[in-house]
């Protein structure tokens, strides 16, 4: 990774750092914007997940980070103050702090592991992913920063990302970027607003279609069809894992 790379958490490190503590009034303000579309009801801030892992062997992709993820990651840079840690060092301790925290990574955690994604890793769970092991995985979203569509969390649908110029740019170039210097690793896209948004990248022939495990369901809490559509895919998820670790070897 290069300095360039971290440009953004240069410049607003310090201005987290300097926060009196972190909440969702001292976060989602003006100072952190990135970006908005006011005809759309769209914002976009700033929030520090540059990381990126290259030497993953799986990715796992969401819609966008949310305001919990976005605070968690604020807090991760906020507790740092003082001590002194290098940028990469902090960016990839708030990916493994914040990415798909609380309930859906416990849900995501589960459908991995019924799949034997671990297995495969050599892992004794993929609970392991978001602490020691995780040299393994990249985590990211279809949209790097955390999107609000008329001051709410962004979930993918209204107004649609790949019709939404402001939001369709990071797909076709964030994302992209991004993958581009991974080495092929197993892409699942979590729900079907994120596959349709990796399918995309592969109608385009951005993407290996090789790669992508099709059919993996949003871990959600508020997602009630979540278990039925995973035992619905399930057997073509396996198959496609098999696949692929077998032609990795």
């Amino acid at each position: 990774m290069t300095i360039a790379n971290y440009a953004k958490f240069h410049q607003f490190k310090e201005i987290i750092q300097s926060l009196p503590s972190v909440s969702e009034s001292s976060i989602v303000s003006e100072q952190f914007l990135l970006e908005k579309d006011e005809k759309k009801q769209l914002e976009i801030y700033y929030a520090p997940f540059e990381y990126i892992n290259e030497r993953a062997k799986v990715v796992i992709v969401g819609i966008t980070p949310g305001l919990n993820q976005m605070e968690q990651s604020y807090q991760t840079v906020f507790n740092d103050k003082d001590k002194g840690k290098d940028a990469e060092l902090i960016l990839s301790q708030v990916k493994n702090n914040s990415s798909f925290e609380g309930s859906m990574r416990k849900n995501l955690v589960s459908m991995l592991d019924k799949l034997g994604l671990h297995q495969y890793l050599g892992l004794s769970s993929t609970i392991e992913l978001f602490n020691k092991a995780s040299n393994l995985v990249h985590t990211t979203s279809v949209i790097t920063y955390p999107v609000f569509h008329k001051g709410k969390n962004y979930g993918g649908t209204t107004p649609d990302m790949l019709k939404t110029n402001i939001l369709k740019k990071y797909v076709t170039e964030g994302l992209v970027a991004e993958l581009e210097q991974l080495d092929r690793p197993l892409v699942i896209p979590l729900g079907v607003k994120v596959e349709k948004a990796i399918n995309y990248l592969v109608d385009q022939k951005i993407l290996d279609p090789t790669l992508i495990l099709s059919g993996f369901p949003h871990p959600s809490g508020q997602n009630g069809w979540r278990e039925r559509h995973f035992e619905a895919a399930k057997e073509k998820m396996l198959e496609k894992l098999q696949a692929h670790f077998q032609s990795d070897n």
